[in-house]
């Protein structure tokens, strides 16, 4: 009987020391400051009795978020089974945690914005809060990041009521960099607002938060507008089932305003606009042959033409009052001159305007106008593809962000672009629809590594999903769990990265992601995922 007891309590020792490795190595992304564990100490989370206690300020963002977190947290007890423990017989055992207390330092703020606090603290049976749980921020922002961290480091117990464990610990943690974000193409197949919400979904589990909603190009228009509805009504694939609504955007961006994501709209322009012409083909230029006869396609925008900007800027004063971030995207990429270059009333333009020839500077003449009246009328600071840069064409503000897209050479780019005054966004080894690149490329890639960076300059990065080959069908399981590998890398201090040390937590985050209706593809091979549904 006494060796028995001595066994029973070896096995619950080591499994003790399993929960607490497993519980370390969980979170994603990575906390960026400091984790400690002490006591070797664990707590139980009685399912039917655990709740969240608010014990300052609290707002809608906030009581949702706590609803929501609970659900998540009870997802959590069909996850990795570790074995059944008899957890109270061991000094490790710290006694029951029935209640987190929320401490929200300061009041809410309305909606998320660019450089939003997002620093929290999660305190588990440390020094200050013995036998007792806290979180504290001082936004709400950073309170919604620590229920991530809190429900990933819960850790699964086996019986009838499947409790939760979670190690005594201390957890201070920021992201290094403000922008984190996913960029989705809803113009070359529309994606039905379900498929967005569960997109969102996986970005609140990555701590991601800017949604980048390029909504319009050559292949569609799903933008309802209000003030030109045959936009959507001649430009998208279907007229009533492949649009977005008024009703429909505002509710994708009150979904992300819940869980800390920023909505930046982009209405690519002068190039990229085929759809637009459905409605107004005299928007656009007429592209004529080698004889000067008009061939019967269409190039981008017309930059001569006043009624190219007076509609540009209508769309866009409509579009900046359901998308209300301080941020808009302008586009810019792409930008064919040879259309521009045959068209005679082009270059009687440019030979009246002593440009003979530089139809480049077409580009430049576009983007200044459309530019101003986003900087000065609408209030926004804009974003704009990394072709704009290079080209030379546009006099780009100083608080221009720059996306940095290709991937040759993208460190000198970055260097480029921050030595001239002009804020960066890297996205070159963000590319979603490159099918060969892994999530371990993309975790590898460093914004920081180059020469001559000005502080504060690289802002952050975004993952990019251009959707020519992707749908509702399978754009999560392409995005999830590669964007993850992005949001640990723009969170995380890069020295503390490796991704061998990160393979264990990526494949169990993809777990997590499938239990939580996130459809994440296998990012190891061979295995499986305990609390997974099927659908037949």
């Amino acid at each position: 009987m006494r060796l028995f007891s001595l066994n029973s309590r070896i096995l619950i020792q080591i499994t003790i020391t399993l929960l607490l490795s497993f519980g370390q190595s969980k979170i994603w992304p990575k906390p960026n400051f400091q984790v400690s564990y002490h006591n070797n100490g664990i707590m139980l989370i009685p399912a039917s009795s655990f709740r969240f206690k608010v014990l300052v300020n609290t707002c809608d963002i906030l009581e949702a978020a706590l609803k929501r977190y609970h659900t998540y947290l009870l997802l959590e007890r069909t996850a990795d089974y570790l074995g059944r423990l008899d957890y109270k017989s061991s000094d490790n055992f710290r006694g029951n945690l029935t209640i987190l207390g929320v401490a929200l330092m300061a009041p809410c703020e309305d909606s998320p914005y660019f450089g939003m606090d997002e620093h929290y603290e999660l305190r588990i049976d440390s020094e200050d809060v013995p036998e007792a749980g806290k979180l504290v921020a001082n936004s709400v922002w950073g309170i919604l990041r620590g229920l991530e961290t809190f429900v990933q480091l819960a850790v699964p117990s086996e019986g009838d009521e499947a409790h939760l464990f979670v190690s005594s610990c201390l957890v201070s943690d920021f992201p290094r960099y403000s922008h984190r974000g996913l960029m989705i193409d809803t113009s070359r197949h529309f994606l039905p607002l379900f498929t967005l919400f569960t997109l969102i979904d996986g970005m609140e589990a990555s701590k991601l938060n800017v949604l980048h909603w390029h909504m319009t190009d050559d292949a569609a228009f799903p933008f309802r507008s209000a003030r030109f509805p045959e936009f959507s009504e001649k430009g998208s694939f279907h007229p009533y089932t492949h649009v977005y609504t008024l009703s429909d955007v505002i509710s994708v961006v009150e979904y992300c305003k819940l869980r800390g994501i920023r909505v930046i709209p982009e209405f690519d322009t002068p190039g990229h606009c085929r759809s637009w012409g459905q409605l107004f083909p005299h928007l656009l230029t007429k592209c004529y042959d080698e004889n000067g006869v008009a061939d019967g396609t269409l190039g981008p925008i017309d930059p001569t033409s006043q009624f190219s900007y007076d509609i540009v800027k209508g769309l866009l004063a409509e579009v900046s009052q359901v998308f209300t971030d301080s941020h808009m995207h302008l586009g810019g990429d792409d930008i064919q001159l040879d259309c521009w270059e045959s068209n005679p009333a082009i270059n009687q333009y440019l030979e009246e305007n002593g440009l003979a020839g530089d139809h480049r500077i077409l580009e430049g003449v576009y983007m200044d106008q459309v530019a101003y009246f986003v900087t000065v009328s609408l209030e926004r600071q804009i974003i704009v593809w990394q072709d704009l840069f290079d080209n030379g064409a546009a006099s780009l503000d100083l608080e221009t962000v720059v996306q940095v897209t290709k991937a040759e050479g993208f460190q000198e780019k970055l260097q480029n672009i921050t030595e001239k005054g002009h804020l960066a966004l890297l996205s070159a080894c963000w590319q979603l629809d490159h099918l060969e690149s892994k999530w371990e490329d993309m975790y590898d890639c460093e914004p920081g590594y180059f020469v001559g960076e000005q502080p504060g300059r690289v802002i952050g990065g975004e993952a990019t999903m251009w959707t020519h080959y992707v749908d509702h069908t399978n754009i999560v399981s392409r995005v999830f769990p590669r964007v993850s590998a992005m949001a640990e890398r723009l969170w995380s201090t890069s020295h503390s990265l490796d991704a061998v040390e990160a393979t264990a937590r990526m494949d169990r985050f993809r777990c997590l992601l499938l239990r939580r209706g996130v459809d994440a593809e296998p990012s190891i091979g061979p295995g499986f995922c305990l609390g997974e549904t099927f659908h037949n």
